[in-house]
Order: structure tokens, then sequence, then C-alpha cells
């Protein structure tokens, strides 16, 4: 609130994981080290499992590779992608933290207009740990920030908030475009920056992007599931998409908000627009179908918990999706898959979940 004493951020540092899918080696966590050295860092390598992947000294890591998926997932590794940062949400199924953070390794460390280089998991903390307004808008962005308060008109009885489920960031330099757009825009590039975090608005879906996220576990980790794509499936590069549509859905449900905006980071690198077009191809005609889907989805109110909505929303996706394309079958079956490893893997006890070796 406003004229509140500014109180420091909670590190959180035995609270939270930093999930970093990649498929070469991790020098990019070099510039990462003054933010993250303190945290414990859960590594999904996708590809080659034979490959040797480097991590800098002086970090606390699992690393995980396809076979350890295996091994510990048995038949239902099934539901893990492969050869696509999809794999990423393996880590979320194996911490024991109540948040998690996540970041591709293209993304570095961004500066703020004063040239002072920015903090994101500070920021995605600060967002996580203060109230959402998913149920009105407030005009002056986030109420909650120093600075910043409830403007006229707001009511009384909504100012408490709700708890913060999602916490989205955002780029500096590459935009987080789609194929087709990265054709007709090759060079464009991303300076402006929004000193802003605001709460979507309960019954709006938004594009979530997995490079720089965070999340309390808690709350919303089993509907973090960022579906079956890359090797063996028709569609690519929407995994992230797909996962924020079902949190949404399942936020609004439940009475939980998603914030975007700030923290920013530095993505470095463009990926290649005909490769992407190749993945996404699919997904931009499907996606005309699945996002009136997910804005007309009405979860029955006996959904409770995340579980439960999530395996009904897999129930709806069979029957209003299935006949788009048999993937959506497909789909389906392994949202309930994941569901259940889920549970297996977080209701078993310690034993359930065998670190990878360093």
């Amino acid at each position: 609130m406003a004229g509140a004493p500014v109180k420091p951020t909670p590190l959180l540092k035995d609270e939270l994981d930093i999930v970093i899918p990649t498929i070469r080696n991790l020098d990019f966590l070099e510039m990462w080290r003054p933010f993250f050295e303190q945290y414990h860092l859960i590594i999904v390598q996708d590809g080659d499992p034979s490959k040797t992947i480097k991590v800098p000294e002086g970090f606390d890591y699992e690393l995980y590779n396809r076979n350890d998926i295996n091994r510990i997932l048995g038949p239902k590794a099934s539901c893990i992608s492969f050869k696509d940062s999809a794999c990423r949400c393996f880590g979320y199924m194996v911490s024991k933290k109540k948040y998690i953070f996540t970041i591709d390794d293209d993304c570095f460390v961004a500066k703020d207009p004063s040239d002072k280089d920015i903090n994101a998991l500070e920021q995605h903390i600060k967002n996580l740990l203060s109230p959402a307004t998913p149920h009105f808008f407030n005009t002056l962005y986030d109420p909650y920030r120093e600075g910043a308060d409830f403007v006229r008109g707001y009511p009384f009885s909504l100012r408490e908030g709700v708890p913060t489920a999602v916490s989205h960031g955002l780029w500096l330099n590459i935009p987080d475009y789609d194929a087709p757009t990265q054709l007709v825009k090759p060079r464009e590039r991303n300076s402006r920056y929004v000193d802003a975090v605001l709460t979507i608005p309960k019954g709006t879906l938004f594009p979530m992007c997995g490079m720089n996220l965070a999340f309390n576990r808690e709350l919303i980790g089993p509907a973090m599931y960022f579906g079956l794509m890359g090797d063996g499936q028709p569609i690519g590069r929407y995994d992230d998409m797909w996962a924020g549509w079902c949190v949404k859905v399942i936020c609004d449900h439940l009475g939980w908000g998603v914030k975007t905006g700030l923290p920013y980071i530095w993505h470095s690198k463009a990926s290649n627009p005909f490769v992407n077009l190749k993945k996404e191809y699919k997904g931009i005609f499907w996606q005309e179908e699945i996002i009136p889907f997910f804005q007309s989805v009405v979860l029955p109110k006996e959904c409770t918990t995340v579980q439960k909505c999530y395996i009904e929303l897999s129930k709806l996706v069979k029957e209003k999706l299935g006949p788009v394309d048999p993937y959506f079958l497909k789909l389906s079956e392994a949202m309930v898959t994941w569901i259940e490893a889920w549970d297996e893997l977080n209701s078993a006890g310690e034993d359930s979940n065998v670190p990878a070796k360093k």
C-alpha cells in the first residue's frame, strides 16, 4: 500500500528451484551467477542422453536426461516431450519446492533504463508474493507496488486481492514472435521497457511464454504440463501456449491470479523462422479452434483441486478438440498420464524421486 515502509524481498532460496531445459553447455549461467548461485537448479537435458552437458563450477544442481526420465517415470515417461523444450515440465514434476522459475539457455541478464542489471528472479518473487486482482482492473496496474494504490472507484471488498499463481516475464531484444511474424519482421527488436506489472483479468486468455516464467508450484503446478510436442508429434513450439491456456482457465475457476510484465530478460538468439514454421504450421490453424474452446470452457463446481480441473479439461479436449485432429485424442490421454505421474511422484515420499547424478 502507498506510504508503507519498503520491505526487502525474501530470497526464498530454500523454497524455489530454477528449471532449465537445454541441449548445450550452460555457459550462460556465468552471467546469472550473482542471482542464481544460491539456488538449486534442475537441468533437463533434451536430445541425445549420451552427450555430456557441462555446468559451470559452483552451482548446486541435478541433471536429468532422457534415460533418467524413463527410469523415474517408467511407462508414464511417454507424456514427456522429446526434442522440444517442453521437456522442462519434468523438472516441475520432480521439484520439491514451493516455487519454480524457468528460463531458456539463450536468455541473459537485461538492463533497465538506468543501465542497472535486472534481477529477474527477485522481481518474479515480488510478483508471486503479492496478491493479484483478476476480478477488477486497477488502472494504475499493480496497486501493491511502492508508490501505487487502488484508484477511486475500486471496490473495497476486492482490495485484498487473491493469491498469485503465475508471474509471466517479458523480453528485450528478440521478441517472442511466431514464424510468420519473424519472416516479415526479421530485423525487429524490442527495446521498449515498460515499468509495469498487471494482473490479467478473469476470463481473458494470454499467450504464455516459457522462457522467463515463475509460478507457485504448490498452487498451480499440476496444470503446468507443456503437452506433447517435438519428436513424433505433428506440432512444436506450442508447449508453453498450451500450458498457459490450461493454467488460466483453472486459475479463473479456482480464484487465483496471473501477472504479466516485469521482469525483463535479454533474449539473445532468434531461432530459424523456416524451422519454426514447420513446427508451428498445424498449430497456427489449430489455434483458431483451440482458443474458442478454452474461452468457452466452464469447469463444474465439483472441480475443487487443480488435478480434478485438469482431468476434466482432458475429457473436454477429447470431446471437443478430438474431432479437429486425432492428435488431441493423444494429447488428452497424455494429460491424464501427466497427472497420474505427478501424483505418484509427489505423494509417495522422497524415495519416489531418485535424483540424477551430477
